[in-house]
């Protein structure tokens, strides 16, 4: 099956190379708004097609999927373009810029019979499986609380502080928290609370987000654009803790008893990026006529916006 890919940038590379690494599966296209930078893209990456055009690239019949590699500010307008001509659509997080946005894309993918995916790459690797079999089994025993984060130090990247391409921490990293929370304490959620500080250009810097359930559980994720963090996430037990080695892309998984001991380690299984399993899936569902993920349908991608659509009206940030 064909893939094109809408965007030239960091991550869109990060791709490429990944499906050039798969099997059954081709990298035919890229668009980019600039014949020379999709030329030099395709080049780098053994591509056949180059256009200088995002309308060039959905207009190309023989793709099969096209994976959105650009900024979140453009991904409602591109979705919109890739859903108009028909065209399957896997694109990057944060899906959208708000709910609002998100449902009318559902709406519009449900109208035209396409599939349409968000590509948040934690939700459809293995090891999100491997943690709640752990939780499920009762390792740990009753777990109550629970916490992660995410930061790097990425303030001078100008479309993140900058309000007019959806800049701020919460959208580019904190989705990641918040979606690792749902993942595994699920969506029972009675109250969030949420403390911001603002970065000089009016976007959010960084921010803790208390996420509080019906039960009485209590989960708190922490993200910054300003320095590195351990990115861990730890699940507190009556019987011990478990602590994941990086959400944002899960290297292995440590459970200790009450006594600090480590009674068991789980290495994530290999792979070639970690976004070869969102590719796979989503080729898998338009082979079998699915226009969904069963990793992240579009219900779960509208909850999600929603959610940071609340936190940001908290923070009087629309």
């Amino acid at each position: 099956m064909n893939i094109g890919i809408l965007g030239a940038g960091k991550i869109a590379g990060v791709m490429a190379d990944t499906i050039n690494r798969m099997t059954d599966v081709k990298l035919y296209a890229v668009g980019s708004r600039s014949w020379e930078k999709a030329n030099a893209f395709a080049n780098e990456f053994a591509i056949d097609k180059a256009y200088g055009s995002y309308e060039e690239l959905v207009s190309d019949d023989a793709i099969d999927l096209v994976y959105i590699a650009t900024p979140h500010s453009h991904h409602y307008e591109q979705m919109k373009l890739c859903i108009e001509h028909g065209r399957n659509v896997l694109c990057e997080k944060a899906f959208t810029y708000n709910a609002a946005q998100a449902e009318e894309i559902a709406g519009l993918a449900a109208k035209k019979n396409v599939y349409v995916a968000e590509a948040i790459w934690t939700r459809y690797m293995p090891y999100r499986q491997m943690i709640n079999e752990i939780l499920e089994f009762g390792v740990i025993g009753d777990v109550r609380t629970m916490t992660c984060n995410l930061s790097y130090p990425i303030s001078n990247i100008e479309r993140l502080t900058n309000p007019e391409l959806a800049g701020g921490a919460l959208l580019d990293v904190g989705v990641y928290g918040l979606n690792f929370i749902v993942m595994h304490m699920g969506k029972d959620i009675s109250d969030i609370e949420s403390s911001v500080m603002m970065h000089e250009t009016g976007v959010d810097g960084q921010e803790s987000i208390t996420v509080k359930y019906r039960d009485g559980r209590m989960a708190v994720t922490t993200h910054s654009m300003y320095g590195r963090s351990d990115r861990k996430g730890i699940f507190y037990g009556e019987k011990g803790y478990m602590i994941v080695q990086n959400i944002n892309n899960p290297q292995w998984i440590d459970v200790f008893d009450c006594e600090d001991r480590l009674i068991r380690h789980v290495d994530v299984p290999e792979q070639i990026s970690g976004y070869e399993y969102e590719i796979m899936e989503s080729l898998d569902m338009i082979r079998q006529g699915q226009f969904q993920s069963k990793s992240m349908p579009l219900s779960e991608s509208i909850y999600m916006m929603k959610l940071m659509d609340d936190i940001r009206k908290g923070w009087n940030k629309k």
